[in-house]
């Protein structure tokens, strides 16, 4: 199953973000969940305002529970975590 997680910032995390990115980085490295793809969403100039990942898991609390003890999560950066479950209907694999 895909799941989908969209994740928007608090206004002015930048420093923030950057002070956890190599925790954050790591654990998802070391993650048990097979990522799909991940990065971080932009506006148009570039500024990272949120994270997106797509993962391919069993289960839909086994993310949450990841990504809820995600080092930005923990750190208050994301305002927001949508965690929904995808179903792919178009495309390449």
């Amino acid at each position: 199953m895909h799941i989908v997680v969209y994740c928007l910032d608090h206004p002015d995390v930048i420093a923030l973000r950057r002070t956890h990115f190599a925790a954050h980085k790591a654990r998802l490295e070391t993650s048990p969940l097979h990522t799909v793809i991940a990065g971080p969403l932009t506006e148009p100039d570039g500024t990272i305002v949120g994270s997106f990942f797509l993962y391919d898991a069993h289960d839909i609390e086994t993310v949450r529970a990841f990504v809820l003890e995600d080092p930005f999560n923990i750190a208050g950066i994301w305002k927001t975590v949508d965690i929904r479950c995808f179903e792919k209907r178009a495309g390449r694999c």
